[in-house]
């Protein structure tokens, strides 16, 4: 069985560019330092994260790239990917632009780019209503370690009537 977890941990890893350090004791796959591009990353448990800057987003076509720690990407769910979180971890993400909120699992890696703190799927970019933009400055206040990719993750918009009325923000469009 922990050849099997092995086996699905460096998958992830591989699928997304990391590689894992050599040495780095009994760590879970969520937990093992890594390197892309040169860059060495250290995931680790904090007792408090609140973070300011940029988000964007991203996306693959279905079923075609796991994450990091082992799921099926899926654009449509509220998911992110961050460089030092435990995986999974739920945080609660906000557009400081708009004001919108959202609670989203981190289940990957990245951002890889210079200045960007989270990226987030599709679904949740379109709920904090940045998806045209391609980025936004956000907050992200982590909530705490989740259980497993089963987590209800519910949204917490502060107009969630918004994508009703035909705005940009819960893709909701041309609905009623």
């Amino acid at each position: 069985m922990l050849a099997l977890l092995a086996a699905v941990s460096l998958t992830a890893c591989a699928t997304h560019g990391l590689e894992p350090l050599a040495g780095t004791g009994e760590r879970t796959g969520s937990m093992r330092p890594y390197e892309v591009g040169g860059q060495r990353y250290e995931p680790h448990v904090y007792s408090h994260y609140d973070e300011t800057g940029l988000a964007s987003w991203y996306s693959y076509p279905p079923r075609t790239r796991r994450t990091a720690d082992g799921e099926w990407f899926d654009a449509r769910a509220l998911t992110a990917a961050h460089k030092t979180l435990p995986l999974p971890s739920l945080v609660e993400v906000t557009n400081l632009d708009n004001g919108r909120r959202i609670e989203v699992r981190v289940n990957d890696r990245g951002p890889f780019v210079a200045g960007r703190i989270i990226d987030l799927s599709r679904a949740a970019a379109d709920r904090l209503g940045f998806t045209g933009q391609g980025t936004a400055h956000v907050r992200v206040r982590l909530i705490g370690v989740a259980d497993s990719a089963q987590n209800a993750l519910a949204a917490v918009d502060p107009d969630p009537l918004a994508g009703l009325r035909g705005e940009e923000g819960l893709g909701l469009r041309g609905r009623l």
